[in-house]
């Protein structure tokens, strides 16, 4: 059990059924009253953030999070398939858990798993990532009054904006938050 009021980002805790993360805590005192926590949270099962008031001083049950290292193989149409690199046991994962995530892990790339108790929440990204483009638009001469950027499509499907001496086949780093061009690899 953890009280409240020690909450920072960065804890996972379960409450009411649910695994939330914190994003951002905030205490309010009043001279009157007891003090307010506030708790800004991401679901880990549904991915939605919401807002949890507490009492303060009141207690909720910290959630330990396994993470597991473990390979991307393939994807099936409806799953995707992973592979502990220790044990070689494979695990399904359905591909609309994974949406965003798709956009930046390649084929036989190491990823980590987060689990509660044997169930799988999802993937966790580094925060940027190499990938090659495969098709880029032509820059236009001459279209450089601002920072200028074209069009490109990754290896991985995702598009993204990128800087106009950014050519096919060039490997570039991609940030996994914003999806958004972050420098050449």
């Amino acid at each position: 059990m953890i009280i409240v009021n020690d909450l920072k980002p960065g804890i996972t805790i379960e409450y009411e059924n649910n695994i939330y993360v914190v994003l951002d805590i905030s205490h309010n005192k009043t001279a009157m009253r007891q003090m307010i926590v506030k708790a800004k949270a991401k679901n880990l099962r549904t991915g939605t953030i919401i807002d949890l008031s507490f009492t303060g001083g009141d207690k909720v049950e910290q959630a330990r999070i396994d993470k597991r290292e473990m390979q991307y193989l393939y994807d099936d149409g409806t799953n995707c398939i992973f592979m502990d690199n220790e044990t070689y046991e494979q695990l399904e994962i359905p591909m609309e858990k994974l949406t965003w995530e798709l956009n930046f892990i390649k084929p036989n790339s190491n990823v980590n798993i987060s689990m509660y108790e044997g169930e799988v929440l999802g993937v966790i990204l580094p925060d940027k990532v190499e990938l090659q483009i495969v098709e880029a638009e032509p820059a236009v001469k001459g279209d450089t009054a601002t920072s200028a950027s074209k069009n490109a499509k990754l290896e991985t499907g995702l598009e993204i904006r990128v800087p106009l001496f950014i050519n096919n086949e060039e490997m570039i780093v991609v940030n996994t938050a914003d999806g958004k061009y972050s420098g050449r690899a």
